[in-house]
């Protein structure tokens, strides 16, 4: 499957298709996180997504020619950067694409020197933070503050450029 998986920048025209996926994904995501209010990402329209687009580093992930995965990153003026709008299509979910997407935002953290990438999750999707866990990011504060418990969840870059300096410099 990977094979056939590529991840790029997003264009224009992913709109359509990175609003049905965030739809999908955001939808369930309420459901199963037992949040009772309507979440931002369901409100999105088209035209916001063109704008993150714009304004943003938007990745799509691609498979056999479709879209099948998205994430938004916004590079901070203090350097670090937040994560948002992560997901990728239900249907095909814990195939590798969502690691893809990760690497993707890693590649950019790393070239941009950014220093910590943060982002939020309701804090009861068990499955979520095991993934993020699994990419190297860690809880650091939790907060109530759109109506449920969201954890604050952050990947620091420094420490990773170290380690790997330590690793150059050892073998």
């Amino acid at each position: 499957m990977e094979n056939n998986l590529t991840v790029r920048k997003a264009v224009p025209e992913d709109a359509q298709f990175i609003y049905r996926i965030t739809k999908e994904v955001f939808k369930t995501y309420q459901e199963q996180a037992g949040i009772a209010g309507k979440i931002a990402a369901l409100n999105e329209t088209t035209d916001d997504i063109l704008k993150d687009i714009e304004t943003k580093h938007v990745f799509v992930a691609v498979l056999d020619g479709q879209v099948i995965g998205s994430v938004r990153i916004e590079i901070l003026g203090d350097g670090t950067a937040y994560l948002s709008r992560f997901g990728v299509d239900p249907g095909i979910q814990s195939k590798g694409i969502g690691r893809a997407l990760i690497a993707e935002v890693d590649k950019l953290m790393l070239k941009e020197n950014v220093s910590k990438l943060c982002l939020h999750t309701a804090s009861r999707m068990l499955s979520l933070v095991r993934f993020y866990y699994g990419q190297g990011f860690y809880i650091e504060s939790t907060t109530s503050d759109k109506g449920y418990i969201r954890a604050l969840l952050c990947k620091e870059y420094e420490a990773v450029q170290t380690e790997d300096m330590f690793r150059a410099n050892v073998v």
